[in-house]
């Protein structure tokens, strides 16, 4: 069965999702989200931010399909859509980390 996806296509959407992820403050509420669900309010909490930021963050990440939410009478949780989305950015932060150590030893060895 053929995609109804072509290369570009893909190339393209998952440039928008890289962009969308360009905000520190979103890395670090997919961060917070991770493990569970979580209201506005208990973001807010947990992040330092103010409310009006972080409902502008999530609203992003959910018109890109980021985030998902569900209600709870008058709770609206807030989820990460695909665990991947997760997984994607941890191995972003690990190749960081490799790159960090690379330049601290390559500086070291130069000093001595």
């Amino acid at each position: 069965m053929k995609s109804i996806f072509t290369d570009k296509s893909i190339f393209e959407m998952q440039a928008e999702i890289c962009k969308t992820l360009t905000n520190p403050k979103r890395i670090e509420i997919l961060n917070t989200l991770k493990n569970e669900e979580k209201t506005v309010t208990e973001l807010v909490a947990a992040l330092g931010a103010s409310k009006a930021n972080v409902s502008q963050h999530l609203a992003v990440m959910r018109h890109k399909g980021i985030l998902s939410t569900r209600r709870e009478g008058v709770n609206i949780y807030y989820r990460v859509s695909n665990p991947k989305v997760i997984e994607a950015c941890s191995l972003m932060k690990e190749v960081l980390y490799e790159q960090h150590a690379g330049k601290k030893k390559a500086v070291t060895g130069i000093l001595g």
